[in-house]
């Protein structure tokens, strides 16, 4: 019986390894900046620009998973200080701040078992 080898456990390419420094880095500037604020944002440009970088890469979802995070995240934030007005909002704000730290540490978890994000 032949078997295959299994492309999460096998060897990181040098595109690999590279490409899950950088997603590292970003997710690690989005954990730094829910406190923050800015590093947030420098997170979010990090995984922009290093997102080339990772086209063909098992780690190529996590930029996308880090980009799309930002901007929905940024949205619904927007959102819900408009709404702060009328009280909801702190509860938008608040629910913008748990999904964003659970999409950030599903990342980083999926990503240090050297698993694509989906």
């Amino acid at each position: 019986m032949q078997t295959f080898p299994n492309p999460i456990n096998s060897a990181l390419t040098s595109a690999d390894d590279a490409a899950k420094t950088h997603a590292l880095i970003a997710y690690g500037l989005m954990l730094a900046g829910i406190l923050t604020g800015i590093l947030w944002l420098v997170g979010a440009i990090w995984a922009m620009v290093k997102k080339g970088d990772a086209a063909g890469t098992r780690f190529e979802d996590h930029y996308s998973n880090i980009i799309s995070t930002f901007w929905w995240s940024l949205l619904f934030t927007i959102i819900g200080v408009v709404l702060t007005f009328i009280v909801i909002g702190y509860f938008v704000l608040l629910g913008v701040w748990i999904w964003s730290i659970y999409k950030v540490i599903k990342g980083l978890a999926r990503i240090t078992s050297n698993k694509p994000y989906h």
